[in-house]
């Protein structure tokens, strides 16, 4: 069966639905995504490798959660789904950060971007992430640019930089 995705405006009201296949077939409907940016006390900001099978970036660097909203689900429900999915955690406190347009070669989304400090145990999921692992911010500054990450977790990491260094 095919995922469906709610299509919505930018304030992120639903005005539609259609499956991830027309979604991501250039179309530019506007669907709606999460993205959680995980943090520990440390400071350093989890990062996942996408699996070399996605269909958009694969085996770049990327936010450490980031999903689809299916069709009927709200956004807070989407994000701990995607979290628990990908990285089989929960019970965590997410902090919203930004919400924007994004528009990649193939699709156009509104991102949701939260943040967390985690201290539990993080388990990639083999199917989603080829690997995983924690980042020093220096580490990640000297990093944008060199087709190390994708270039939306560049766009997301501009705007939730300030969470992650308070």
């Amino acid at each position: 069966m095919s995922e469906l995705f709610p299509l919505v405006d930018e304030t992120g009201a639903v005005t539609g639905k259609a499956t991830r296949a027309e979604c991501h077939s250039g179309t530019f409907w506007l669907h709606p995504v999460v993205h959680l940016h995980v943090v520990n006390p440390a400071g350093l900001l989890y990062l996942q490798k996408r699996s070399r099978s996605k269909d958009i970036q694969p085996g770049k660097w990327d936010t450490s959660v980031g999903g689809h909203v299916d069709f009927g689900e709200t956004i807070e429900e989407a994000l701990r789904r995607e979290a628990f999915e990908e990285l089989h955690i929960a019970g965590f406190a997410p902090v919203f950060a930004a919400r924007y347009v994004w528009r990649s070669a193939v699709e156009k989304e509104l991102v949701n971007t939260f943040v967390t400090c985690y201290d539990g145990e993080i388990e990639c999921d083999a199917n989603e992430i080829e690997e995983g692992r924690f980042w020093c911010l220096p580490e990640i500054e000297e990093s944008i640019g060199k087709n190390i990450f994708t270039p939306n977790f560049e766009h997301d990491f501009q705007l939730v930089k300030r969470y992650l260094t308070s």
